[in-house]
């Protein structure tokens, strides 16, 4: 049954210890109920930070001159790729700035066939490369991967005209999330909370439009701001506290009202707080996306400010991880792609 706005538009708006805390158990008991406490891994390669596009809230825009760009060699990232199915992480994802040159293209697709043949066809794929053509698409698709995430950032179109420059397009983006069902993909998307302008009931709609869609996993997080943005400077006071609690009322509210979906636990919610993702996680979130992109790298790749691990290595991160989540009484999915069990009910 589709979600009742007013109730979601009720749970964003709790504020109390107690309100929240009842709100994160509820959520935390359904996601007991329909996906369990299994913690899937996500490693994630950021393979680069050249973008052709211009969003007024990223860190690494066409736009912005203050930092190096990169492409991480073929080489380079099969290597982290192949660490990953050595640490027995069932998937990991490749994100990057949007490009859609031929070049690029090639580029990913040799990297997803390198990486399925490297792990014998175990290792899961998800990519996060922004909007491209069907063609595109069902090439990835056809070379490996399996899940695609395209954050919305916001559906209230009037908010997202003042993130983007001109030349983006919502009905664009909306039919890149329908082409990628079309092709087969395990879709995703999510959203930004606490943007300047946003309203609780924007959020309230974007939960709408997940379920109207049929998504099959959110990768959601606070807006957090940079400096080097047109947006970062109109925003002042930044109240962490704030967009952490938002953030994981967010993913509660998700989890109460989607049930089965996958939901991320993002590297923005530890930019807020030391065990921001852990605290996802008891709110209804089940994925996590450790970094294993080399560290000399990751200054780079900053779409926000404040990022966390930044100077930690991936063998670093995975023992520190598993310390945290078995601390919460949850267990690591090794081995598994911890599919979104909404994907395989629909499918079925």
């Amino acid at each position: 049954m589709r979600p009742d706005k007013n109730e979601l538009i009720q749970m964003l708006s709790l504020e109390t210890d107690e309100e929240l805390n009842e709100l994160y158990k509820r959520a935390y008991e359904i996601k007991k109920s329909k996906v369990g406490t299994k913690v899937y891994f996500r490693g994630i390669i950021e393979l680069s930070n050249i973008c052709y596009k211009n969003c007024y809230y990223c860190g690494i825009r066409r736009g912005n001159p203050n930092f190096t760009r990169y492409t991480i060699s073929m080489e380079e990232a099969l290597t982290e790729a192949k660490w990953c199915y050595e640490q027995h992480y069932g998937s990991l994802v490749i994100q990057a700035g949007e490009r859609t040159d031929k070049a690029w293209i090639d580029f990913v697709t040799e990297l997803i066939s390198g990486i399925k043949q490297l792990s014998d066809g175990k290792l899961g794929i998800t990519l996060s490369l922004g909007e491209q053509s069907e063609e595109t698409y069902q090439r990835w698709f056809d070379a490996g991967a399996h899940r695609y995430l395209l954050r919305i950032e916001t559906t209230n179109q009037k908010l997202y005209k003042e993130l983007h420059p001109q030349d983006h397009d919502f009905e664009y983006r909306m039919s890149c999330l329908r082409l990628l069902r079309k092709v087969g993909y395990q879709v995703g998307t999510g959203v930004m909370e606490g943007l300047p302008g946003q309203s609780i009931e924007d959020l309230a709609d974007d939960i709408l439009f997940f379920y109207d869609e049929d998504v099959d996993m959110l990768g959601m997080g606070p807006y957090i701001p940079h400096r080097d943005t047109p947006l970062g400077s109109l925003v002042e006071g930044f109240d962490k506290e704030k967009a952490l609690k938002m953030g994981l009322k967010m993913i509660a509210t998700c989890r109460i009202a989607l049930q089965d979906v996958n939901i991320a636990t993002t590297t923005a919610l530890q930019a807020l707080h030391p065990e921001g993702r852990e605290l996802g996680l008891m709110a209804g979130a089940n994925v996590l996306m450790p970094n294993i992109t080399d560290t000399k790298y990751r200054e780079e790749y900053q779409l926000y400010e404040g990022k966390p691990c930044l100077d930690e290595n991936a063998d670093q991160c995975i023992g520190c991880l598993a310390r945290r989540i078995t601390s919460i009484g949850e267990t690591i999915g090794f081995d598994e792609w911890g599919d979104s069990l909404h994907y395989s009910k629909r499918k079925s």
